[in-house]
């Protein structure tokens, strides 16, 4: 019978991807040797790929090809601490060099970092103050640079520069549901950046990429409805019209002269569609999964994807409309070769309020009833989607016989706008009630055995599941928490500074909010915990302190609760070191077979 190891990928992808100038190469983070995240390229016809960084404890996480095509620029934090330093690399380099200067910050590329001449490189930096997310543009003939601030309450992230070199867009946050789009003429040296979306209101304006004529921009907006359609704003009159709408959520664009790529979150699953000039163009159809990241360069075929499916993990593939889809990499475990992997079905359920809630199932081969876990995602504002999750856990337990139910609960996103904000200031809220319906339809599905549910979650899910454990009346079997928040007050407090205002809308103030927080903290129900419950954390998560898990810990062993707890001294918020999540996943999922399995034995 495979161990967990056999189901682990080959290597791991950060979410990054670029193409060469020239469609011939890919650039990519992988794990692939050392087990840290490195810089490497891999042709596009297919061959050895190449690793172009060998760094000492730190994780490239953005990529980006500088538009001559003979070096890269990337974005590195070192043991998780999300402080990026931008370094740049040639493709015969021995060593990276680094271009950033000043104090450790949040360093983040823009989507298009380059002018089309290469001159110039623009990223986003809280360098000035730790609270404020500034737009630097770099001269990188003499490093000069310029400086935008955005208003109070914003968070710039940079999208590029117009084609003819005179607009620089960005998107400035205030949450997830609440961005403009902003335009600085790089022309006028005392121009500020001037928000060109606010006539349109105060929903979600994200800027995408430019159109090839500099009249105006792609974007992602909900403007006309609950779900994200794709748009274009033009900025001659300032009109935004629909290019596609859909009743999903568009997801990704990219542009190259006149090619228009874009995908779709069809119920969790991605759909590609394109389209050059006004005439859509057909495309050959993909595995269903997820595309993490999308790349294309003016010709615009090949395109290149970062694909990750239930059933095959995070891959490289190459999408072009002649000779149609074909993986680039093989990430594939051995027990994929000698199990059939698990697809995931859709199933809805039914919550409060005269609500429906979107799940995914993942029923083993074996015959029933099974014990289930109940899996709930990071965020709050993501999605369960049909991956190859955490590193292969998902198939190792059901190739155990182990069930997953994995919902989309309040705050989710992909189901619309009014789902999504339903956890805004409401953490424990609607969310635990979904939950709470959720075990209601675990306990009564026939082949499912609802004396054998265990609740995991990583982030906000393990906020979530440490809630369940607290606040839900079920003999539960166990509990995991990955990296989740135990005080929703020490939470709000010790966010990265340029998230404050964000976590303020989102979860809440933690001055004027503190009564509420502390209501819906999951350490202020610590006492009625009596699973066996598995805590994980970084020793430098940058979101969640340690002293959160060490305070739950303490008090749930006073009690004589059975408590495994394991601290990664070079984590941060999650892994970037392999050997570490291996460890991790390996531990839980011995954990949940001890816990699940052992009372059908």
């Amino acid at each position: 019978m495979p161990e967990y190891r056999d189901f682990v990928p080959r290597q791991g992808f950060q979410p990054t991807l670029a193409l060469s100038p020239d469609a011939a190469t890919v650039a990519y983070s992988s794990n692939a040797a050392g087990g840290r995240f490195d810089l490497w390229v891999v042709p596009v016809a297919g061959g050895e790929p190449r690793r172009l960084t060998e760094l000492a404890n730190q994780a490239v996480r953005q990529v980006a090809w500088a538009p001559d095509g003979k070096s890269l620029v990337f974005t590195a934090d070192r043991e998780g601490d999300e402080q990026y330093r931008l370094y740049r690399i040639g493709l015969e380099a021995q060593e990276p060099t680094e271009i950033s200067t000043g104090p450790d910050c949040q360093r983040i590329l823009a989507t298009s970092p380059f002018d089309t001449g290469g001159r110039y490189l623009t990223y986003a930096a809280n360098d000035r103050d730790a609270t404020v997310q500034d737009i630097l543009v770099r001269d990188l003939t003499d490093d000069s640079e310029r400086r935008f601030v955005p208003p109070p309450g914003v968070v710039f992230e940079p999208a590029g520069i117009s084609p003819d070199g005179r607009w620089l867009l960005t998107a400035g946050f205030r949450s997830n549901m609440h961005v403009a789009a902003y335009l600085i003429d790089l022309r006028d040296t005392t121009a500020e950046p001037q928000c060109v979306t606010a006539a349109h209101g105060n929903g979600l304006f994200e800027p995408g990429p430019w159109m090839p004529d500099s009249s105006g921009f792609y974007l992602r907006t909900n403007l006309w409805g609950e779900f994200i359609a794709l748009a274009r704003y033009r900025l001659d009159d300032g009109t935004l019209e629909p290019v596609s709408r859909h009743q999903w959520d568009v997801e990704g664009i990219e542009a190259a002269e006149d090619t228009l790529v874009w995908s779709v979150n069809v119920d969790g699953r991605s759909t590609l569609h394109t389209r050059q000039g006004d005439a859509v163009q057909p495309l050959p159809d993909i595995p269903p999964g997820v595309i993490n990241a999308l790349a294309l360069t003016p010709g615009a075929d090949p395109i290149v994807l970062l694909l990750d499916t239930a059933t095959r993990p995070t891959e490289i593939a190459v999408l072009d409309t002649t000779s149609g889809f074909r993986y680039l990499t093989d990430a594939r475990p051995p027990a994929l070769h000698v199990i059939n992997p698990v697809e995931p079905e859709p199933v809805v359920y039914p919550a409060s309020a005269g609500r429906s809630v979107h799940a995914l199932l993942y029923r083993p081969h074996t015959p029933g009833p099974h014990p289930v876990l109940l899996s709930i995602h990071g965020g709050p504002e993501a999605q369960e989607r049909p991956t190859y999750s955490r590193s292969g856990l998902y198939q190792h337990l059901l190739d155990r016989g182990i069930a997953i139910f994995a919902p989309n609960i309040a705050g989710s996103t992909g189901y619309g706008a009014t789902h999504q904000k339903l956890i805004y200031r409401n953490w424990g809220g609607y969310d635990l009630d979904d939950l709470d319906h959720a075990t209601r339809y675990l306990r009564s599905a026939p082949d499912l055995d609802g004396d054998r549910i265990a609740v995991m979650g990583g982030s906000y899910g393990g906020f979530a599941a440490l809630s369940c454990l607290a606040r839900l009346p079920y003999p539960w079997a166990a509990g995991v928490s990955l990296c989740g928040p135990t005080n929703l007050v020490t939470l709000a407090r010790s966010c990265p500074p340029t998230w404050k205002h964000f976590v303020s809308v989102v979860l809440g103030d933690p001055d004027t909010d503190a009564d509420y927080l502390t209501q819906r903290s999951p350490i202020t129900y610590a006492d009625a915990i009596t699973a066996p419950l598995f805590v994980l954390q970084g020793a430098r998560d940058p979101r969640v302190p340690r002293a959160e898990s060490d305070q739950l810990v303490t008090r749930l062993r006073d009690r004589g609760v059975d408590v495994r707890y394991e601290v990664f001294e070079d984590e941060g918020h999650g892994f970037t070191n392999r050997k570490n999540e291996l460890r991790a996943y390996e531990e839980i999922a011995q954990f949940l077979r001890g816990h699940l399995l052992a009372a059908s034995t």
